[in-house]
């Protein structure tokens, strides 16, 4: 029997996989550098430019395939990149087919996996929120692309569709040097052992450790990607993840949970060639900007720490604000649930709220639950309890750009003509709403909720209908709590820990039941 080249391939590589998990938990040990998109889409606006500077004498290396084909180095201490419209020889079909659209990673993997599982090779992308593509490199010439949609339609799968694009330019990344300008499709910039400086088209000044690099994306942009050691990526997240002014052992939980959750996620951004993005998206990462002492002791006294669930990393899910109780991580994602993301009353009092009599997945118990104030870790905060009044006309207006988005079929609606909650987890949160509109009822599931209505600070809230003079709905007010998904830990919640007293450890074994904090070593399940 005939053994093709990849399915050989394939079996080496199965074999080698245990050993490199070996040899990539001692790099982890050690310092593994991670690769962030700190500009992702680099072009998307023909004005684009980023300044790279060394601040005073020292030196960059500018490494980069010139126009001829050929590797070329420079020396400056000054680069400005650009983006040129340059046509192309012959027009480009730039094609590919969307099995389906998200507003987050964690569903849009489960969702991939689901693709998998029917025999759809799939890669997740973002470019601008979260999708699953068929494969482009097994899905790679128009006819395929179009026999598989056929078929997905055949067998009832109506929200796949075709992105096609005829291109008659393309997007050039240039730069200049010593007054001779340079085009190339990847830039290298490499330091002399000090900080880069990045200043964008809005005059934003950052400084970054390691190097940098400009490469091509899947969008037809580009993607400025920060080469960093893993301790120095902490050190541009920690402070503007927790803030300065939290008490030390909240910035050590912190610490710990954002080094745990960069290794675990270093897949996001797998096609477009680099680990993860610099926004909310991934974790808040701005460079050298934000260091003070207390910081730089969290991240030091906690090096190669970090949380594991049966000797694997856990998902180290955590928000600003749970508004007193935290979510399942099935309350907000689709995916398997993570025995250590649970619901818990965010409190250090054991007889504030007892969930096997009175479970917040009914709307009445809900409603006191939220009246409740006091003796929360967040009592006090701006978050923990909101209240906001928005018109029927403004929710359509946020609802409408938010379907367009999603492709959904209903999205050309006019009017609303009532919200209604239909189902909540055990955590309080909505696992289902129903808008009623004039062309048809639109059913917005978990965090659907939060990105369809502009004014919800989370998905931990009830309606209340506001009527006009003539006893009509003319908008509803949301009154509930949290700021975030509510999963894991609280930030908020970790300062009243730690003022209480409570070590980092016991702060996140309250937030993460069953949890362990180790040192990175060969037995850690990545």
């Amino acid at each position: 029997m005939l053994i093709s080249k990849k399915k050989i391939l394939f079996v080496i590589f199965s074999l080698i996989l245990p050993l490199g998990n070996i040899f990539f938990s001692k790099a982890f040990a050690k310092d593994l550098n991670l690769n962030i998109g700190i500009v992702q889409r680099f072009g998307e606006r023909k004005e684009d430019k980023l300044f790279i500077t060394t601040g005073n004498q020292n030196k960059l290396t500018i490494k980069f395939q010139n126009s001829q084909g050929h590797f070329q180095t420079l020396i400056t201490n000054e680069i400005s990149l650009n983006i040129l419209d340059r046509p192309l020889s012959k027009s480009l079909l730039k094609e590919y087919i969307v099995l389906s659209d998200h507003t987050n990673f964690e569903t849009a993997e489960d969702n991939s996996k689901k693709w998998q599982e029917r025999g759809i090779q799939t890669e997740i992308m973002q470019p601008g929120q979260w999708q699953v593509w068929a494969k482009r490199e097994v899905y790679e010439t128009p006819l395929l692309r179009r026999w598989l949609l056929n078929a997905l339609k055949t067998k009832g799968y109506t929200r796949p569709y075709m992105e096609s694009t005829i291109l008659a330019n393309k997007s050039q990344a240039t730069f200049a040097v010593n007054g001779e300008q340079y085009y190339s499709d990847y830039i290298e910039i490499i330091p002399d052992n000090h900080p880069i400086y990045l200043i964008n088209l809005e005059q934003k000044k950052r400084a970054y450790s390691g190097n940098l690099k400009l490469q091509p994306n899947a969008y037809g942009t580009y993607t400025l990607v920060n080469y960093v050691p893993l301790e120095s990526y902490l050190r541009g997240v920690v402070p503007h993840e927790i803030g300065h002014n939290a008490p030390i052992n909240a910035i050590k939980a912190q610490t710990i949970i954002a080094r745990t959750y960069a290794l675990r996620n270093l897949r996001r951004f797998k096609a477009d060639d680099y680990e993860l993005c610099a926004d909310t998206h991934c974790q808040v990462y701005y460079g050298l900007s934000g260091i003070n002492l207390k910081i730089n002791k969290a991240i030091n006294d906690t090096k190669g720490l970090v949380l594991t669930y049966q000797n694997k990393l856990v998902d180290a899910l955590y928000s600003s604000t749970t508004g007193g109780v935290t979510a399942n991580f099935t309350d907000i994602w689709n995916g398997e649930e993570r025995p250590y993301l649970k619901t818990i009353v965010d409190s250090p009092q054991h007889n504030i709220w007892n969930f096997s009599s009175r479970s917040l997945k009914q709307e009445k118990d809900f409603r006191n639950f939220i009246k409740l104030t006091k003796g929360f870790n967040e009592t006090g905060r701006s978050a923990f309890r909101w209240k906001y009044k928005v018109t029927k006309v403004e929710l359509a207006r946020n609802l409408q750009k938010f379907l367009v988005i999603q492709k959904h079929p209903l999205s050309n609606f006019k009017i609303i003509n009532s919200i209604k909650i239909t189902e909540r987890s055990a955590s309080g949160r909505i696992l289902k709403a129903i808008v009623d509109t004039d062309i048809g009822i639109i059913e917005l599931k978990k965090n659907q909720v939060r990105s369809a209505f502009g004014p919800s600070k989370s998905t931990l809230f009830y309606l209340d209908p506001v009527y006009n003079k003539q006893n009509k709905i003319t908008g509803y007010s949301f009154i509930g709590g949290g700021f975030g998904h509510g999963v894991g830990l609280s930030q908020y919640g970790s300062y009243n820990l730690a003022n209480l007293g409570w070590s980092e450890n016991q702060i996140l074994h309250f937030y993460y039941p069953g949890t362990k904090v180790i040192s990175l070593d060969d037995s850690i399940i990545f």
